[in-house]
């Protein structure tokens, strides 16, 4: 089973999203929120689950879905993973992961 963690950046983007949503709909933001973690979970098991984005020396970015949203993470081993951002589908990805 993979170590997984979330970098800064990460758990930054999950609270825009939450209170971006809970401006509207407090309930729907708490199980967007929740669906998203529960998604990233599975890379503990499944590491190499969303396919690649780019390789990078310290391991491939790959990303997984979940909805409207993309989870990036990076594959730095069989045995850890590094959750890097969530971001909406519409956004230019390039941007977000220089």
């Amino acid at each position: 089973m993979a170590v997984l963690t979330w970098t800064p950046e990460a758990i930054t983007w999950l609270k825009e999203i939450h209170d971006y949503i809970a401006e509207d709909n407090p309930d729907a933001a708490r199980r967007v929120v929740a669906g998203i973690q529960q998604r990233a979970r599975v890379l503990r098991d499944y590491p190499k689950l969303g396919h690649v984005y780019r390789s990078e020396p310290d391991g491939e970015v790959r990303l997984l879905l979940y909805g409207h949203y993309r989870i990036a993470y990076l594959l730095a081993s069989e045995d850890l993973v590094h959750v890097l951002g969530v971001f909406h589908a519409a956004m230019d990805l390039a941007r977000q992961l220089p």
